[in-house]
């Protein structure tokens, strides 16, 4: 699992290296089944209404240049979402929440159980503890 999570550690890092210009974001929480782990990362800067679209149509591209077959798009007005998976079975969303509050969550496919330790990226902003407040970052960009 530890090295599972490594990796959806990895795409989610990814994924927002290559938002430009960049967001802020915090650590979500981690879950763990029987066999699988969810990561989640939480983006603290405003998106406008105006943006949204821009910024899903860039992580989607960003996503299909990595390789990633995209499995879904919700193109609901207010919540929209896509979900992709990797070639070797990880999942990897976007959804956008109240506020347009973004949430990225990267999943492993079924693995053998271990334990598994704390992300080790820093967010690139206050490490918020549950509850995650909602968006508070302004962008010249974004918002």
């Amino acid at each position: 699992m530890q090295q599972a999570t490594e990796r959806a550690d990895s795409m989610l890092d990814d994924t927002l290296g290559a938002i430009e210009p960049g967001v802020q974001w915090t650590h979500g929480a981690t879950s763990a089944g029987s066999c699988d782990v969810s990561r989640r990362r939480v983006v603290m800067t405003v998106i406008s209404p105006g943006r949204v679209g821009s910024l899903l149509g860039l992580v989607q591209r960003s996503w299909e240049t990595s390789g990633y077959r995209i499995k879904s798009v919700n193109k609901d007005e207010e919540f929209p979402a896509i979900y992709a998976q990797s070639r070797d079975g990880y999942g990897i969303a976007l959804t956008v929440g109240a506020e347009r509050q973004v949430f990225f969550e990267a999943t492993t496919p079924c693995v053998k159980q271990s334990d598994v330790s704390a992300p080790t990226a820093s967010p690139n902003g206050p490490a918020y503890k549950y509850p995650i407040p909602r968006p508070n970052v302004h962008s010249e960009f974004w918002s």
